[in-house]
This record gives C-alpha cells, structure tokens and sequence, in this order.
C-alpha cells in the first residue's frame, strides 16, 4: 500500500477527526462497560458464595 493510500484512508475525506474520536467514544464506552460489568459479576459472586455458605450452616 503506498503512503499516500494510508495517508487518505486515515484523512477519512476530511472528517477523520469526527470518524476517530466517534471510534475513541465507542471503545472508551465499550471498555467501561467491561469494566463495570465485570466488578459487578464479582461482587454477585461473592454474594452468592456467602449466601451458599450462610446456607449450609443453617442445614
């Protein structure tokens, strides 16, 4: 691929800097939602495994 192909691929016609920072959001928001979900999923785990084992005390 010649430079000047790269060149205009990542110019996006003159809108690169809406069509990268709309990427830049997207991952940002993606990635917090990761985060977020997966600190969720371990405080449930946790809740759930003191459940089970306030649970087998009672039997």
């Amino acid at each position: 691929m010649p430079m000047g192909n790269l060149s205009t691929f990542l110019n996006m016609g003159g809108y690169a800097v809406w069509v990268w920072s709309a990427y830049g959001v997207s991952i940002v928001s993606l990635v917090g939602m990761l985060f977020f979900s997966l600190r969720s999923l371990r405080a449930r785990e946790r809740e759930f495994e003191q459940l089970r084992a306030s649970r087998r005390g009672e039997g």
